[in-house]
């Protein structure tokens, strides 16, 4: 076609003479093209030839599709519609004034809804969640600037059409205005290097459209930054351009090394279309700060998608219809007719934008509740967290207004319940929902991640603890126990668990309790006979069809016989049996727990005030009974206990009964952590039991005092005075009551120093326990006590002689000096003191060294002593006549008095067990004169390297003015007289009393100083 069909020069001579008469006009056009060329439409090629695309489709009825292909730098847009018209070109050619004003659809048209309305004048809205309808088909373009988008990659736009073609030319504009003539405008070219406004003068153009297309637009690219642009927006085209544009059936994109086609987008997306118009009265408010052009135009759109897989994503931009910078938060497309600014960058504030995000609100709670209405779950679809920005706070806002009135929750019943309606159970997890369903009404699931939403939305919360203290009524056992049953991963976690403390928990005597802490679960291994025994004590025991573990971690306790037997009504029962309507009926059920395994009732003390029948068939508590023909029956008063009943034994058993406190030997009780001055009840009714915690306790005090492990002999004082020969070969032979009497309790003080004392049962006897003659069997000689020691204390029974030797011992026996307690040591010093009593200096002196290490003391010391004298013969004398020597050289001391021998501790122990003092305490011990200093041998110094050089010589040595044979001063210094105290000093001196006579074997027989030397090499 050579003809100028679209009268192209008609535009070129209008624009070219306009320019000329005012180059003004020349530079202001240039400058708006390059504004949009280079500002808001740089990188909308693609989006604005696809608009264009799906306007002439609209404008023609037809399906639209659309190609695009790029090749040896070269891109081409074919698209199917109406073809290129004069207004079409006169459009093109001039800014912001579209062609598309007249083309307006009546709203919903394509889908056979009539535009108008009651409400408000706005039309009836079409609305599609994904099937054949494609909504209203409104032209998208509304400033006639679209195309100025090809600027950004072409100088040399060519648009081919059935009817014609028409290109633009940067080359041939300037030619044009170069051809004019006119100063002026040579002038503003030479200023703008050449750059003109190119989309102003169109040229006729020659060619056809590809086949099957009815337009093409082609644009040669300027260079390689415009081709790598064009890659980039061909590769970035998705879905959301058939969105936008729901004229377009289908969009083809093939370059050299793709072909790719968009198409069917209804089944990669639910979609919800919205649509209206505006009544006379809402264009005045709404459309006032509008263009002419967009008020000429009182139609609105919404359309909201949302990707049905998740391979396909929603852009984070607003679409207005096209993209726009506007950022958006959901996770959906949303395409509105917002009104844009100049820069068709960002929504225009004002009315129209406010009613279209209202619009934009309402179309997205239908959208959700049609989805929730589909079985999907759309909380994370409602927005949480922080807005994006302006737009996207005010739609979040609207948004959140409307969706807790729509009805998107799934309740647990199935129902879809408003979230106003609906209710959460704080902690409350699939399975628990599923109970309490029928009985709360609105309830629904909640996961960890739908918190924020469903705050969002407003939904009610209860706390699960509140839940529970509304549960009840007459539901089954079997109800409850399905209700336990859910319960399972809640019970887990603590604070839930504190929430179920008030859980009601059926009973098996048909009461509904609260709180299952404490509760007995009954097990198989325990008959429902037995639990009706202790009903009337208040056992609480769940009942059996409501029996679940979820019980157990709620403080629930699995009824073994050791469990029952530790509930506090169950002692009651037992310590209330000789109350009882049938006491028999608790000694059966008590004897058959215990039977099941007697080692469970270890520690429960107290169920030996069960009562049973004795051999007589009278009822007697089970530590008042004992097994006919055992040891207990030998040794205990026949006044305090009774054979038990034969057929009892028989029934359940020797163990169960003595399990429960029926002897058949001594009885042992053992109680941990005790504290002294707060015996615990199993030990009070002991005898003397206070008395023995005052004896042992430091200081006389039980205050604070504790003892770790405490064992004690029962009966001891029902044993009788014949029987203890007997009693104490039980005690002995029997390693649990042998522990008890023979190892020492380890008392601790409010200083936490601990010290051994004697078992309760050791004391016990000590204090009690009589011999014929009427004096206690404590003190006395143990048949193996040192033959000096048992001299002066009374023998034990010949009996005693078969006793354990510790045994004897803990009773009170003396062994040995160590064994004295204070009232025996009192007594071997008086028997001590009697002087018709002969003591030989041997036996004197080893007591002496026993005495001297005691501990304890009498109460008061003694007012005679026995003592030494220098002859050797032991004699008794006042004690301020004697004296304890704790040195050798003292000995020589007759004028201070007779002598206690002793040395080190031991000499000061004398000391303070006679109060009498040391001798250095009454002498002054001062050698009279200075004597002559001399050599000692070196034989002596190399068998004793350990004596002084020098010692000192004196014809008569005195001391205080006593003479004696040697002695050594308070320098150390060795002082003599003779050669026997000579080495004697030195020895002393040298701190090596042992070597004294070797020192004198020196001194006094020089000659055999090689034998001696011999000798000490096998010292």
């Amino acid at each position: 076609m050579t003809d100028d069909v679209f009268g192209t020069a008609a535009i070129r001579d209008r624009v070219l003479a306009g320019w000329t008469a005012a180059p003004i006009r020349f530079r202001e056009d240039a400058n708006a093209e390059e504004e949009l060329a280079l500002g808001g439409y740089v990188d909308r090629l693609v989006i604005e030839l696809a608009q264009n695309a799906a306007d002439a489709a609209a404008r023609a009825g037809v399906p639209g599709r659309v190609r695009y292909e790029f090749r040896h730098n070269i891109l081409v847009v074919a698209n199917t519609g109406a073809p290129l018209d004069r207004a079409g070109v006169e459009s093109l050619a001039t800014l912001r004034a579209s062609a598309k004003r007249d083309a307006v659809h009546p709203v919903g048209a394509e889908a056979g809804v009539e535009p108008g309305g009651d409400e408000a004048g706005v039309g009836v809205g079409v609305a599609a969640d994904g099937g054949g309808v494609r909504g209203s088909l409104l032209p998208v373009g509304r400033f006639g600037v679209g195309f100025s988008a090809v600027l950004a990659v072409s100088d040399e736009p060519v648009v081919l059409s059935r009817g014609g073609g028409v290109r633009f030319s940067k080359a041939d504009t300037a030619a044009a205005i170069a051809a004019v003539g006119s100063g002026g405008l040579d002038d503003e070219l030479r200023r703008r290097d050449g750059q003109v406004p190119v989309l102003r003068l169109p040229f006729e153009a020659e060619g056809e459209p590809p086949t099957g297309y009815d337009t093409a637009v082609i644009l040669p690219l300027r260079d390689e930054a415009a081709a790598a642009l064009v890659r980039r927006l061909l590769a970035e085209a998705d879905d959301a351009l058939l969105l936008a544009l729901p004229g377009l059936e289908r969009i083809e994109i093939e370059t050299d090394d793709t072909h790719r086609t968009l198409e069917d987008v209804e089944s990669r997306w639910w979609i919800h279309r919205s649509a209206g118009v505006l009544d006379a009265a809402e264009r005045e408010e709404l459309l006032a700060d509008r263009p002419t052009e967009e008020r000429a135009r009182p139609t609105w759109s919404v359309v909201w998608a949302l990707p049905r897989g998740a391979d396909q994503a929603a852009t984070a931009v607003v679409h207005a219809p096209t993209p726009t910078d506007e950022p958006l938060s959901l996770a959906a497309l949303l395409l509105a007719t917002f009104p844009l600014d100049s820069t068709r960058r960002h929504v225009a504030k004002g009315p129209l934008t406010d009613r279209l995000v209202r619009e934009a609100a309402s179309a997205y709670a239908e959208l959700l509740h049609r989805r929730a209405a589909d079985g999907e779950d759309v909380l994370h679809l409602v927005p949480t967290g922080l807005a994006a920005g302006v737009l996207d706070r005010m739609l979040r806002e609207e948004i959140l207004h409307r969706l807790p009135e729509a009805e998107l929750l799934h309740a647990v019943t199935g129902d879809l319940l408003r979230p106003k309606a609906a209710v959460v159970v704080e902690g409350a997890d699939d399975n628990f929902s599923t109970i309490l369903a029928p009985i709360v009404e609105g309830l629904i699931r909640e996961r960890r991640e739908d918190r924020k939403a469903l705050d969002a939305l407003k939904t009610r919360r209860i706390e699960l603890a509140e839940i529970v203290d509304q549960l009840g009524g007459e539901e089954s056992p079997t109800w409850w126990r399905a209700l336990y049953g859910s319960l399972t991963n809640l019970v887990t976690d603590a604070l839930l668990r504190e929430s179920l403390g008030t859980l009601p928990v059926p009973l098996a005597d048909g009461r509904l309790v609260r709180g299952a802490r404490g509760l007995l679960l009954p097990g198989p291994e325990i008959p429902v006979d037995i639990l009706a025994a202790f009903g009337t004590y208040g056992v609480r025991v769940v009942h059996p069809d409501a029996v679940d573990p979820a019980l157990e971690r709620l403080g629930a306790i699995s009824a073994s016989p050791r469990s029952l037997l530790e509930d506090g009504a169950v002692r009651t029962a037992v310590e209330y049996s000789a109350d009882a309507d049938d006491p028999d009926a608790i000694a059966h059920a008590v004897l058959s727990l215990v039977a099941a395994d007697p080692a469970q009732a270890g520690g429960l003390w107290w169920l030996s005030d069960l009562v049973l029948r004795d051999a007589d068939g009278d009822l007697v508590p089970a530590n008042a009974l004992v097994v006919t023909g055992s040891e207990a029956e030998t040794v205990l008063d026949a006044d305090e206990v009774a054979p038990v009943a034969g057929d009892l034994v028989e029934r359940y058993g020797l163990p169960a009964l003595e399990a429960v406190g029926v002897l058949s030997t001594l009885g042992v009780i053992t109680a941990s952590d005790v504290t002294l001055d707060q015996l615990p009840e199993a030990l009070q009714d002991l005898d003397a039991i206070d008395d023995w915690a005052y004896d042992v306790a430091p200081d006389g005090s039980r205050y604070g005092v504790t003892v770790g492990e405490l064992p004690v002999i029962r009966d001891l004082d029902w044993i009788t005075d014949g029987n203890w020969p007997k009693a104490l070969q039980i005690l002995g032979s029997t390693p649990e009551l042998r522990h008890a009497l023979v190892t020492q309790v380890r008392v601790v003080g409010p200083d936490d120093r601990a010290l051994g004392v004697p078992s309760y049962a050791a004391w016990w006897i000590r204090e009690h326990v009589l011999l014929e003659d009427g004096e206690p069997l404590a003190g006395r000689a143990d048949p193996d006590a040192e033959v000096v020691l048992a001299s002066f204390l009374d023998p034990a029974p010949e009996w005693t002689a078969e006793l354990d030797p510790e045994v004897r011992i803990a009773v009170g026996l003396v062994r040995e000096v160590g064994d004295l307690d204070a009232d025996g040591i009192g007594l071997v010093l008086d028997r001590l003191a009697d002087p018709e009593r002969e003591v030989d200096e041997a036996s004197m002196l080893r007591l002496w060294n026993r005495l001297g290490t005691l501990a304890l003391f009498p109460g008061d010391a003694p007012e005679q002593v026995r003592v030494l004298d220098l002859d050797g013969r032991t004699r008794v004398t006042g004690t301020d006549d004697a004296v304890v020597v704790d040195g050798p050289m003292w000995v020589q001391r007759a004028d201070l008095g007779g002598f206690v021998v002793g040395s080190g501790a031991a000499a000061d122990g004398l000391g303070d067990l006679f109060d009498v003092p040391l001798a250095q305490e009454v002498a002054e011990g001062k050698i009279d004169g200075a004597g002559a200093e001399a050599e000692v041998p070196g034989l002596v110094r190399e068998l004793v390297p350990e004596v002084p050089a020098m010692w000192w010589e004196h014809d008569e040595l005195t001391v205080d003015g006593v003479e004696v044979s040697w002695w050594v001063d308070t320098d150390g210094a060795p002082h003599a007289a003779t050669f026997d105290g000579l080495a004697k000093a030195l020895a002393w001196s040298a701190g090596r009393w042992d070597r004294r006579h070797v020192i004198r074997a020196v001194l006094n027989e020089p000659h055999r100083s090689v034998e001696l030397l011999l000798d000490a090499v096998y010292d």
